[in-house]
């Protein structure tokens, strides 16, 4: 069923007041069908956890929220276990449902926010290790002509944070599912220095999947601000992927910064710590502003507007830019 001039606040992790034209919610194909139906020429937004959008304005259109649920196991042996999962099941409760079934493979994107259908369009990372990594495949419903067709990892044309959804299909389909590939025998990811230490801070030498992901969530809850206290969307900007001659530019202000080899000899450079040293880190403006403990994150404390925000994000891409010739993109969804 369609409502008018519903309120989106709830359903976006900044927690910006803004409102929607007409709003459903889907739990299944027939009744996204059904709302698809009644759009007419409408504009469409689809909704899932609300965790990487930033809304400017109201939305003069349709939203629809995804809230297809599931967690399927459809193959499984001594070495590897296929998960098919609804696209609305929450991220986290998903990743907490593979370690409680001793399934390896997404415990480093423990606590990252946002639903299930967002992983392979975010191609969602952290800690060493991306969706790409244990995605087989997803089903996507074809908005214009009502067919629901298959993508595999190559069809989905994985980049750093990019799928082809985000590209040449972006607006075209909406994720219905997605198929993981997850171990049974575990190779486990420590060797990002934080949860290395982390993992020494609790005196785990030998640590299993749980382990890894308990580390995870404490080295972000540290980090991060929780989007029920604090407005967030986690991570604002991308990491910025830059030629050597970048680095060597940077190597003659700064004898050490973090920074990781990339592909087609690039080096990738943490926007974080780019941030924190043209001096954001901990700016407040009034109700908005940078997180204390993160120069990635920007926060709405209390009732800022997404313009705001938006605008606090410019300053910071052109101080950057300025200060160090690194261009950083969003990583957040405007609307």
């Amino acid at each position: 069923m369609i409502s008018q001039n519903v309120s989106l606040k709830p359903h976006n992790t900044f927690g910006i007041e803004v409102f929607a034209n007409r709003y459903a919610s889907f739990s299944s194909v027939e009744e996204l069908k059904n709302a698809l139906n009644e759009k007419g020429e409408d504009e469409l937004l689809v909704l899932g956890g609300g965790s990487n959008i930033l809304f400017t304005k109201d939305f003069n259109g349709l939203v629809i929220k995804n809230e297809i649920k599931g967690f399927e196991v459809i193959y499984e042996n001594e070495d590897e276990a296929y998960v098919k999962v609804g696209a609305g099941e929450v991220w986290h409760t998903f990743v907490l449902e593979c370690i409680e079934r001793g399934f390896g493979g997404v415990e480093n994107l423990s606590l990252i926010p946002g639903s299930v259908g967002a992983s392979p369009m975010q191609n969602i990372g952290a800690y060493g290790t991306e969706i790409k990594d244990v995605f087989v495949d997803l089903e996507a419903y074809h908005i214009e002509s009502g067919e629901i067709h298959t993508f595999d990892k190559k069809q989905c044309e994985f980049g750093y944070r990019e799928s082809v959804f985000k590209r040449k299909l972006k607006n075209q389909y909406i994720i219905l599912s997605v198929t993981y590939r997850l171990s049974m025998s575990h190779r486990i990811n420590s060797s990002y220095g934080a949860i290395k230490a982390e993992l020494d801070k609790k005196g785990i030498r030998y640590p299993k999947i749980r382990d890894v992901s308990n580390a995870v969530i404490a080295i972000r809850s540290m980090r991060l601000p929780d989007p029920a206290e604090i407005g967030n969307a986690g991570s604002f900007f991308k990491n910025p992927v830059v030629e050597q001659s970048i680095v060597d530019q940077l190597k003659t202000k700064f004898e050490k910064f973090p920074n990781y080899p990339a592909p087609d000899g690039k080096i990738k450079l943490a926007a974080g710590w780019l941030i924190e040293q043209a001096g954001w880190k901990g700016k407040t403006f009034g109700s908005y502003g940078v997180h204390k403990n993160q120069a990635l994150v920007l926060v709405n404390y209390d009732d800022s507007s997404g313009s705001d925000i938006f605008d606090l994000s410019t300053q910071i891409i052109e101080d950057v830019k300025s200060k160090f010739g690194v261009q950083l993109e969003r990583e957040v969804n405007i609307i």
